[in-house]
């Protein structure tokens, strides 16, 4: 039989494919201790998405190491738990973007009596034709994109000595899996109605969960929604998922006491909270506040969505 595939003595030159680089880089895995499956040993993506499943050592030493202080005595007894590839790999980009990106927060509370009533309505259409429901993360989704589209400055990337701007809106969406956070790509999230986001990352979360994700799925989206709602969570803050420039941080919706547009009186309704992590070297306050007011606009005027 041919012998395995061996990954390049350390120090000595890689080979490997601009995809195959650009993607490990992306994913935080060191290419050097990757095995190449390509002509004369070249590394190519299909070698990185193995690692990245399987596991190789990350490009960047863990900060905290094994105990080595002798300290452990002084605690209750403990079980040490083994680190997934994927929360390396998040570890290591999360704890870069904290140290390495100025980050600063906008928020802002959205009114959702409107997009519930139609949420309530297409999913009412939707279940006599056999379809599935939307969410209200679809919306979130679908507001989202447009927003990038209408101040496409939050659309972009810090590249050093430039800013990237991107001319689609690709939608990274968060999910929590048994291995760990996973943040697959809705793309050209734009030119998709509600009903398409949502059949999208109904089939994207089931692959995360399922573990079946390709790093392909992962890798080249330009803006990050975290959705905790579904815990209760009422406000937040979530770190840039660089090279983005911007992540949204989405609460639940809660019912409270507001003063009625006419000022004749107050009236219950109901209401999310949305908070904005910006990357300060693309993203400035006003811009930062100009996505969040469009983003607003769209979810409390939902119909402008399918216009």
């Amino acid at each position: 039989p041919a012998a395995a595939p061996r990954a390049a003595p350390s120090g000595s030159r890689v080979f490997a494919s601009p995809k195959a680089r650009a993607m490990a880089e992306a994913a935080g895995v060191a290419i050097e201790r990757i095995a190449g499956t390509g002509p004369n040993g070249r590394v190519v993506m299909a070698d990185v998405q193995t690692a990245i499943r399987d596991g190789v050592p990350s490009s960047v030493a863990s900060a905290a190491g094994d105990d080595t202080s002798g300290l452990a005595r002084f605690f209750p007894p403990f079980e040490d738990v083994s680190v997934s590839q994927i929360k390396k790999v998040t570890a290591q980009r999360l704890t870069e973007s904290k140290r390495t990106v100025p980050h600063f927060y906008l928020s802002v509370d959205v009114r959702m009596d409107r997009l519930m009533d139609m949420r309530k309505s297409l999913n009412g259409a939707l279940q006599s034709d056999g379809g599935g429901k939307i969410s209200v993360n679809d919306f979130v989704v679908k507001a989202s994109a447009l927003s990038l589209k209408k101040v496409p400055d939050v659309n972009a990337s810090w590249m050093g000595d430039k800013i990237r701007r991107y001319s689609k809106a690709d939608i990274s969406v968060a999910v929590q899996t048994d291995l760990g956070l996973m943040v697959p790509v809705v793309r050209g999230a734009c030119g998709l109605g509600l009903s398409g986001i949502s059949g999208e990352v109904r089939h994207l979360a089931g692959k995360a969960k399922d573990g079946k994700l390709s790093a392909t799925d992962m890798i080249g989206g330009t803006f990050t929604i975290s959705n905790l709602g579904m815990f209760g969570i009422k406000q937040f803050a979530a770190i840039v998922n660089p090279p983005q420039a911007a992540i949204l941080a989405v609460g639940a919706a809660r019912k409270e006491v507001v003063k009625k547009v006419d000022g004749s009186g107050y009236e219950e309704a109901l209401m999310m909270s949305a908070t904005l992590s910006c990357d300060h070297r693309v993203v400035d306050g006003a811009v930062g506040a100009q996505w969040l007011g469009a983003f607003k606009s769209y979810m409390e005027d939902p119909v402008t969505m399918l216009l």
